[in-house]
């Protein structure tokens, strides 16, 4: 799991570049093995192309022209020109093919990228900003694009290029070939030099571009607030500050990224001029006709140019590298709660549930959450668990659900360990409302029947009549099909949990978990939703955390749980009788009810 942190840290990175992330991506590129043969075919002949049009040159120049011979001449110069277009045509197919091969990479980098996120524990989403988790998935493979569409295959055709240039240059003068490589050590020492800083400059600005992401996902998020304490200027000044250091780590990599192109040209212009003067002093021995010369420049460009393109490449595989880096510490974040080998299909359940002597804790040395928890509950009771905050209810459903695996004891469903069944047969009999509920984009009738994709229309009104959401959803612009923005902004609090709710029921679980899931709803519409409700928990294992005990004063069993305990247990009329501490919450309830009510008596008499 990476070091945890806000958009006002950097997270760390590798010093150097590492080799495994770059055979992970070769590896996207097996798919596509024969697209890339094709193109390597083609690659392969315009190398060859590329060494001919010198050498047809070369006789123009020391045979055809000297001797006057027009047919030859005619001959190599429609040889010319075929060669050139068949390199034309090459040329468009290489650049499509490749474009392509990158793009079907990235779509399946991305697709593994959002895959594996869907299977993260949800400590991995509580230790990072989401901005820097979003970021992965869109900017840093977007930044992939051109060296993978591009740089990856022209990297092979370079090397192609180089090696059949350097072996028809020493084939033609051995002596010159040397001296065109005289200042190729000098190319290699400052490659090797800038690597270094370059490298540096971009892991600075991944960690910036990463932080302001993450501060402007925050931003959004909390903009009511932001407007509520009219704080617009101080998020102005942290945003501008934000990118105020994305600006200046940009400026540095860009000015460090481009110290490499001048200094590989520059070396290539001086070994031209180089091979210019060898050649005509006659330097070392070398004497060659004016055609060879000629030829040798040409190779010279053909040789440098692929050295030039390989610097390019290498530029940006350093540019990517932080990046890369990034992508596969996500991939490489290995889920917490996985299937078992073999884990076979939890069968359709009925319901028992069998909590035995649990204990749990987040971290393998940290304190306890649940102190040998041990709770027997028959298919189709429902069991309310009441405490204060942090006392480890929500915990104890977390397990039941398996978002946890319990560190001792075991949790059974019909006699069947949690832990040994498929995750999605566990997760697909249970139905799980919290008090954050969550709203997707789209229409209302989609975000219910998000529950059951199979649903018709009408198993979406019937549940949403059962729960007392039909009349406001038919109160909206557009009835079922009005449109709700992300998290359903444009609907009250009530209105969110209630369209949650007919999403959970509308699944038909066997195992119903309600998480404070009536907290956000008002009196008036909570009795009816407890009416309506009602005839659904029948015959449907239930849990139900609630601060407001009115709500829970039929349930079969009353849990309440302190320091990770069941410290009570009992229907809500035994437990008030032991006068213990469901007594004394139930009590301090309503002695706030009957304080609210006489001063609002005292308030009317005053008005009066």
């Amino acid at each position: 799991m990476a070091k945890r942190n806000t958009y006002r840290e950097d997270e760390d990175l590798e010093e150097r570049i590492n080799t495994k992330d770059l055979r992970r991506v070769v590896r996207y590129l097996r798919p596509y093995k024969g697209r890339v043969a094709k193109i390597l075919v083609v690659v392969i002949l315009m190398s060859f192309i590329l060494v001919a049009v010198p050498y047809v040159t070369k006789i123009m120049i020391d045979s055809a022209i000297p001797h006057k011979d027009v047919r030859q001449l005619i001959f190599l110069s429609v040889v010319l020109a075929v060669l050139i277009i068949l390199y034309e045509f090459g040329l468009r197919y290489r650049t499509i093919e490749i474009t392509r091969v990158g793009q079907l990479m990235l779509k399946d980098m991305r697709r593994d990228l959002f895959t594996h996120i869907q299977t993260l524990p949800f400590s991995y989403f509580d230790s990072r900003p989401h901005g820097k988790i979003l970021i992965r998935v869109v900017n840093y493979v977007n930044t992939l694009s051109d060296t993978l569409s591009s740089g990856l295959i022209n990297v092979i055709s370079d090397v192609f290029t180089f090696i059949i240039t350097l072996v028809v240059m020493f084939a033609l003068d051995w002596r010159l070939t040397l001296w065109s490589l005289l200042l190729f050590p000098l190319l290699v020492l400052w490659v090797r030099v800038l690597q270094t800083f370059q490298r540096k400059a971009y892991q600075r600005l991944s960690n910036k571009q990463s932080n302001l992401n993450a501060y402007i996902h925050e931003s959004i998020a909390g903009v009511k607030t932001t407007q509520t304490f009219a704080r617009e200027r101080e998020q102005f000044e942290a945003f501008q500050e934000q990118q105020g250091e994305v600006r200046s780590a940009w400026m540095r990599a860009v000015h460090i990224q481009f110290l490499m192109w001048p200094g590989v040209q520059s070396i290539a212009t001086m070994t031209i001029a180089l091979l210019y003067y060898v050649g005509i002093m006659g330097v070392g021995g070398v004497a060659v006709s004016t055609g060879v010369l000629i030829a040798f420049v040409g190779y010279a460009n053909n040789f440098w140019s692929p050295v030039i393109d390989m610097g390019n490449f290498y530029n940006q595989l350093i540019t990517c590298s932080a990046y890369l880096e990034r992508i596969f510490e996500t991939l490489d974040v290995r889920p917490e709660i996985v299937d078992a080998p073999h884990a076979p299909d939890l069968p359709t359940i009925r319901g028992a549930v069998d909590i035995n002597d649990v204990v749990f804790r987040y971290e393998p040395d940290g304190r306890n959450i649940l102190n040998l928890v041990d709770l027997h509950v028959r298919p189709g009771e429902t069991v309310a668990l009441v405490g204060p905050t942090g006392a480890g209810k929500t915990t104890i459903v977390g397990l039941l659900s398996r978002f946890y695996d319990v560190t001792e004891g075991s949790v059974l469903i019909d006699g069947y360990d949690v832990r040994d069944v498929t995750l999605s047969s566990l997760r697909r009999q249970m139905g799980v409302m919290l008090q954050d509920t969550f709203i997707f984009s789209g229409n209302v009738r989609e975000n219910i029947r998000y529950g059951r994709l199979d649903a018709t229309d009408e198993d979406i009104v019937e549940a949403a009549k059962a729960v007392h959401a039909h009349d406001f959803i038919m109160d909206l612009p557009n009835g079922y099909d009005t449109t709700v923005e992300e998290r359903g902004s444009t609907l009250s609090a009530g209105q969110r949990q209630l369209i949650s709710f007919a999403r959970v029921l509308l699944a038909d679980p066997r195992i119903l978990i309600l998480d404070e899931a009536t907290s956000n709803i008002d009196t008036h519409t909570e009795e009816a939703l407890q009416a309506g409700i009602a005839h659904l928990l029948k015959g449907r294992t239930s849990f139900v955390i609630a601060h407001r005990l009115s709500t829970i004063e039929h349930a079969d069993q009353i849990c309440y749980i302190d320091h990770g305990q069941i410290m009570e247990k009992g229907t809500h009329e035994e437990l008030l009788r032991r006068r213990g501490a469901y007594y004394r919450l139930y009590e301090s309830q309503y002695a706030a009810i009957r304080t609210g009510l006489e001063e609002g008596d005292a308030d009317a008499d005053d008005a009066r």
